[in-house]
């Protein structure tokens, strides 16, 4: 590939990036005329590139292609504009706790017992996640090879849309400089930037509280060129041999919300593919349904075999969060992460804090590590049945609001080195299928959540925290939130990190990082084409062997925009050199 290509392409757009900038800020949403229905599309159609997936890195891919091809993008949610629930800060929490069908977000518990969710809405996870914004570290970028020069090129793309400087006020400002009285040093400022030390990341929350999506990179795209269909689920991908030999992806087969079923073909040329940007979870099951995975696993659901690739679904990872609240003396204001501590123990420190109101009813619901979504940190995860939760439930509608005063200190560690696997649970594609992510199987993820857990201990006990801090001792009211609030406090234990080890194990949740089961040198190459299947890639965090950073929006952004720009160049490459 040449780089002198791709910059030339990156500085045609230039002019269009700086309009659509200012058009991207304003709080009005987007009146995309390439966005559709499902149900108004045509029973076949024939395009360039197909995307399965509008999620984070499916919508800076298909606005990068359509600048010089058709692309069709294919999205089994709805979209996220004029929905409060996903736009307002303040009503973080709300999409998580909805369970029914049209839900932007979709409720799966892991055979670990954790309860997690999937995001089913245009943008994908960046329309459900608490916002932070913070880049892969050069470490990470090196590792798998991604070019320096186009990846920073590719994170500005995404930035000049998506990314704030989130307003500092007293609860962040606090774990801040508690994170830098306990010696997580040195302080490096508001930066995007993955570095040793205490930091203040990004936001893709503006100053205002409202939430800006990968969606809102669609507004880069060139409207000829692109269709966006929604509520349209794919069932499979349809395959051809070349040479009686190889399959070469052809098209997808794909249901609109009334379950009429059309079909999508890509046009004649070498160079068209289809592109799979389903998610850690759709992505490898996607794959499945269409023949392409572990053969036996395939015969027992009846699906005919593409092709035998044993490790689609394998190494899938979770990145296990585990939190401690605070009550307050004081009240305390609505934030989401914004500060992080990085560690050079293997863990990071973040924090969240205030009611996030999730329900009508904000005194009786904490947001993010509410019940009602399914973080029940006080039960241990095989434990988190329906009747826990609904007696958690119970035991917060009885609080007094001055309970939810307060906040979190989480931490989340690297990686994480354990891994487990995904399985199919039916042939149906709107079914979760089965997902193990074994948290805290490698002694070292459960070594690294023992020093998180000292140092938020330690964070709580310092000078910068002492305003948000109870008199343990003095403050009989406490006694009512200890015994009664479903969200973990601080741990009692004797000096011994086997008691913590222990609370690990009992207090883990999602920090929704969840990532694998389609990696590079397994699944798919260094160019994200699936391994042994011509005109097939999957570009998307099922992909990473790692979790990028602290947390990876960021990079899977990027990830779409810079894979667009690879595949332009390199076909760019291939016409010139005719």
């Amino acid at each position: 590939m040449g780089i002198g290509l791709w910059r030339f392409i990156l500085a045609a757009f230039a002019g269009v990036l700086v309009f659509f900038h200012g058009f991207c800020s304003s709080e009005k949403a987007p009146n995309y005329s390439f966005m559709h229905q499902a149900t108004s599309a045509p029973a076949v159609s024939f395009y360039d590139y197909i995307i399965v997936g509008g999620g984070t890195a499916g919508c800076p891919l298909a606005a990068t292609l359509s600048q010089n091809y058709s692309v069709l993008l294919l999205e089994r949610g709805g979209a996220p504009y004029g929905n409060p629930n996903i736009t307002n800060l303040g009503s973080f929490g709300a999409p998580f706790s909805d369970l029914s069908p049209t839900s932007p977000s979709q409720r799966f518990v892991s055979e670990d017992g954790v309860i997690n969710a999937r995001a089913r809405v245009l943008g994908g996870g960046s329309c459900l996640n608490a916002g932070f914004y913070t880049r892969a570290g050069p470490d990470y970028v090196a590792e798998v090879g991604w070019d320096t020069g186009m990846v920073k090129e590719s994170y500005e793309w995404v930035e000049k849309v998506v990314a704030f400087e989130p307003p500092m006020r007293q609860w962040q400002s606090a774990v801040r400089d508690g994170l830098l009285e306990v010696g997580v040093l040195p302080y490096n400022g508001f930066t995007y930037d993955h570095i040793y030390g205490t930091k203040v990341g990004g936001s893709i929350f503006d100053p205002d509280g409202h939430r800006h999506t990968a969606a809102d990179l669609l507004q880069y795209a060139n409207p000829t060129g692109l269709t966006v269909l929604l509520h349209a689920t794919v069932h499979r991908i349809t395959f051809r041999r070349r040479g009686k030999v190889r399959p070469v992806a052809h098209g997808v087969i794909f249901r609109d919300a009334l379950g009429k079923k059309h079909k999508a073909y890509l046009k004649r040329g070498s160079k068209n593919e289809i592109i799979v940007s389903s998610g850690a979870l759709g992505s490898p099951q996607l794959l499945m349904l269409s023949g392409v995975g572990p053969a036996q696993h395939l015969k027992a659901h009846n699906i005919s075999l593409v092709l035998d690739l044993p490790m689609v679904g394998q190494r899938m990872s979770d990145n296990p969060m585990n939190a401690i609240f605070i009550p307050s003396p004081v009240p305390v204001e609505v934030s989401l992460i914004q500060v992080v501590g990085i560690t050079h123990l293997g863990t990071y420190i973040e924090a969240a804090s205030g009611e996030n109101f999730a329900t009508s009813n904000p005194q009786r619901d904490f947001g993010m590590f509410s019940p009602k979504i399914g973080q029940l940190a006080t039960v241990p995860p095989k434990q988190r049945t329906p009747e826990a939760i609904a007696k958690a439930i119970d035991s917060m509608s009885k609080l007094d609001e001055t309970a939810f005063r307060g906040g979190f200190i989480l931490e989340k560690i690297m990686g994480p080195l354990s891994t487990g696997h995904l399985e199919l649970q039916s042939r149906n594609p709107n079914d979760n299928p089965s997902v193990t992510f074994n948290y805290f199987k490698e002694p070292e993820d459960l070594k690294r959540c023992v020093n998180g857990i000292q140092i938020i201990e330690k964070i709580i006990e310092s000078k910068a925290f002492s305003k948000f801090k109870y008199d343990y001792l003095t403050v009989p009211a406490l006694i009512n939130i200890t015994l009664n609030f479903p969200v973990n406090l601080v741990p009692r234990h004797d000096n011994a990190s086997t008691s913590l080890e222990q609370f690990c194990k009992d207090t883990v949740m999602t920090i929704w990082h969840y990532h694998g089961g389609c990696q590079v040198g397994t699944v798919v190459d260094h160019d994200y084409k699936v391994l042994g299947v011509d005109a097939l890639r999957v570009i998307d965090g099922s992909t990473f062997n790692y979790s990028p950073g602290t947390n990876p929006q960021a990079t899977v952004m990027m990830l779409g925009r810079y894979m667009g720009l690879r595949i332009l160049s390199e076909r760019l490459t291939s016409d010139l050199s005719k």
